[in-house]
């Protein structure tokens, strides 16, 4: 009876077990069913679902190849599917994963055609950030090809413009912080090498280009302040030249003005910065007060500055090897750039300094400098001050004339100014005198100190007017042929004759006899030869030294 009861209890309790190990198993099931597919149905059985989920498996474990065949065959067999629109963007990621500068160029292939397909989904702001994100990887150091940079800065534009509500926004706009923070830095860099050459016209152009297009870079302070150094010295060369007093005060105010200006914009816009304490300096030095910042402004370049990363030994470790370039120091906070303002060139800085003299030595008043920030405004400085230079004098003026002339001292090209008519409050003491020409890259002429004026009858310069005003048709050449006279040319001197050589034979005389040996036919006699003095080799061997080998 025991044994009954035992047996029926054990039976109960398996019984009792069932439904737990039932739901147990079930959960187990649906866990090892549920797959990452973002899509719904998941638990679908049709065929090309089957198809999307094994290629999905296939990308995970880096098989993509397979990934692509299998996607490739869902897109041909189904084109009907509701799978179509994420299998033709993970084929591009399949590339995309890949990697490779092939691989890489393949996915962007794939990411156009799926904006092109897929214009209006959620999907193709995804696949335009990768496209922004395949040369973002591929971006080299500021030093090197800038082309992968300047193709990542328009597709993240292109980014933020087109899918403006896209939750990749915000990390678009960082990205595109990244990329402008290395565009900045090659065109800093560049400037720094010019004002080490003393090229200023180059360094102004790449500093001003800087300031306009870029003001979030890290490196903003320096750029401003490099670009007022590059005007001091101007004003400094400037009070060098042999000019007429007016027209050099002229000068040295509107260079020292613009130098102000690019100390007054690290002072206020910048007042965080690490170096806006040698701005204050610099106006200090020329006598200018200090501008306050607003309250704005403070609270702006404090925000920029406490966002940039601190730069650690691990990432100047990782300079070393690393090919791509630095963003550590890039703002966090601030919005980027979207347009680009006109670049500066130093062709345009060159004429803006033309028609700066020429506005000087006519006694007119000389335009402002270019504003920093905003968007166009060195261009239309430029435009306003007259951006090329007048081929000949206007009204009561003086035309200036600008030309590249090396300097011995830098390593780049100077500006040489010659004033081909001067003015009437010139200095000069003849009105048919020219004026010096004078070096406006290094304050002189090149060669060192002042440049005295021509003397008389001295040729014009090619493609100048000569002192009457009339432009001379030879450039002051002198025409070759017969004079006006038509006088006859001297003869020809005829070279003088060579004296007679002291070991020559004189003709009629005959050489000496030779003296030969031997019979009267002139045969000589055979002369016996020693043949114990040949070497052994040659002479003939007899007995035993046939058998001697030496």
């Amino acid at each position: 009876m025991n044994r009954f009861v035992t047996q029926v209890s054990a039976v109960c309790l398996c019984l009792a077990m069932v439904p737990a190990a039932h739901a147990i198993g079930k959960k187990k099931k649906q866990q090892a069913d549920l797959s990452k597919n973002p899509l719904g149905n998941v638990n679908s059985k049709q065929p090309d679902k089957e198809l999307f989920d094994k290629a999905m498996r296939a990308m995970q474990k880096g098989k993509y190849d397979v990934a692509r065949l299998d996607l490739q065959t869902l897109l041909n067999t189904y084109p009907d599917t509701e799978y179509a629109m994420r299998a033709k963007l993970a084929v591009g990621d399949t590339w995309y994963k890949e990697g490779g500068s092939a691989a890489l160029t393949q996915a962007e292939q794939e990411y156009k055609d799926f904006i092109t397909f897929f214009p209006n989904t959620p999907e193709a702001a995804e696949a335009q950030m990768k496209v922004g994100d395949i040369y973002y990887q591929q971006m080299q150091k500021p030093d090197r090809d800038p082309q992968n940079v300047m193709h990542a800065e328009t597709e993240y534009r292109q980014m933020i413009q087109q899918f403006p509500d896209s939750p990749l926004v915000p990390r678009a706009k960082q990205r595109l912080r990244d990329v402008q923070e290395v565009m900045a830095a090659r065109q800093f860099e560049i400037g720094q090498f010019y004002a080490s050459h003393e090229n200023w016209s180059a360094t102004i152009a790449r500093l001003q280009t800087v300031a306009d297009n870029y003001p979030i870079f890290s490196h903003s302070d320096q750029t401003l302040i490099t670009l007022g150094d590059a005007y001091v010295t101007q004003a400094q060369l400037a009070g060098k030249m042999n000019l007429p007093p007016k027209a050099k005060a002229e000068l040295i105010k509107a260079y020292n003005d613009r130098a102000a200006d690019a100390y007054n914009r690290v002072v206020t816009r910048y007042a965080m910065a690490p170096h806006v304490e040698d701005a204050k300096d610099r106006l200090i030095s020329m006598g200018l007060p200090v501008p306050e910042p607003t309250p704005e402004q403070l609270a702006e370049s404090e925000a920029e500055e406490g966002s940039r990363t601190t730069v650690k030994l691990k990432d100047r470790a990782m300079l070393l090897v690393k090919q791509g370039p630095s963003t550590v120091h890039a703002a966090r906070v601030g919005e980027p750039t979207m347009t680009d303002a006109a670049q500066t060139t130093a062709p345009q800085v060159r004429e803006n300094t033309v028609a700066m003299f020429n506005a000087a030595i006519k006694g007119e008043p000389v335009a402002p400098g270019p504003t920093y920030g905003g968007e166009g405004a060195t261009a239309s400085a430029l435009a306003a001050s007259g951006g090329a230079a007048p081929s000949a004098a206007t009204g009561n003026g003086t035309a200036v004339e600008m030309e590249a002339v090396p300097t011995g001292n830098s390593g780049g090209n100077s500006t040489s100014v010659e004033i081909v008519t001067p003015s009437a409050n010139s200095s000069a003491g003849s009105t048919n005198e020219a004026a010096p020409a004078v070096d406006a890259g290094n304050g002189a002429a090149p060669g060192g100190g002042s440049a005295a004026a021509p003397p008389a009858g001295t040729p014009a310069p090619a493609g100048n007017p000569t002192a009457t005003g009339a432009p001379d048709p030879n450039y002051g050449l002198k025409p070759v042929g017969p004079s006006a006279t038509n006088a006859a040319l001297p003869a020809v001197d005829k070279p003088a004759e060579a004296p007679d050589q002291v070991n020559d034979v004189k003709a009629g005389s005959q050489p000496a006899a030779q003296v030969q040996t031997g019979t009267k036919k002139g045969k000589a006699k055979n002369v016996p030869v020693d043949k114990s003095k040949e070497s052994s080799t040659k002479k003939k061997k007899t007995g035993l030294d046939k058998l001697n080998p030496f």
